[in-house]
């Protein structure tokens, strides 16, 4: 049995064009602040990065902000938080933030936020870990996506031996109810990457 207490949240470092979109990483933000579960984050102060962040601090709650040295000028780290860690690339960026994290969750957002959510969706798949991971389809913005997987899987890119296990959530509210139940399944062994050097 495991416990939640920080989430990763992948996203957007511009607004889009959809209000409901900064309105689900604001009130994402005042979630995870009022239970308690610390917020790991790409560490920009723009867009739903910049949203999310800001809402959890205002409503009491901790962030950890992780940027690799060359996002600093165009992101605008968020200083404000209680953690901000600088790396010196992707590669250790996107390692810290799964190790400090217990589960994922990815909000609408641009190709950065779909490749990390694909390699964690990678990572499942090869059995590298168990960590939930949820797709927030907020307004509908993953629709594609959740179609090209189903699509995947229909035309055999996908076998049934590999399975990819990952929750879907339209509603902001759904998200953390979510994954508390998704963790209460996982062991902590099975939180750990396999092969601590490793990069995929």
């Amino acid at each position: 049995m495991s416990k939640i207490n920080a989430i990763c949240v992948y996203c957007g470092s511009s607004p889009g064009t959809e209000p409901a979109f900064i309105e689900a990483a604001r009130k994402f933000g005042k979630i995870l602040a009022e239970n308690g579960v610390r917020l790991i984050y790409g560490g920009g102060s723009v867009g739903l990065m910049g949203a999310l962040a800001e809402s959890v601090l205002e409503h009491g709650g901790h962030v950890t902000g992780i940027i690799p040295e060359f996002l600093t000028k165009r992101e605008r780290p968020r200083r404000l938080a209680q953690e901000l860690i600088v790396t010196g690339d992707m590669h250790e960026r996107k390692r810290t933030m799964f190790e400090r994290a217990d589960a994922f969750v990815a909000l609408p957002g641009g190709l950065g936020t779909l490749e990390e959510l694909v390699e964690q969706l990678t990572w499942v798949q090869l059995g590298r870990h168990k960590k939930p991971i949820l797709i927030a389809n907020i307004s509908g913005y993953w629709g594609p996506l959740l179609a090209l997987i189903d699509h995947m899987r229909a035309v055999k890119f996908m076998p049934s031996s590999l399975r990819v296990d990952f929750l879907v959530a339209k509603r902001v509210e759904e998200i953390l109810p979510l994954l508390q139940e998704a963790a209460r399944k996982v062991a902590e062994a099975d939180k750990v990457m396999a092969v601590p050097a490793e990069r995929l």
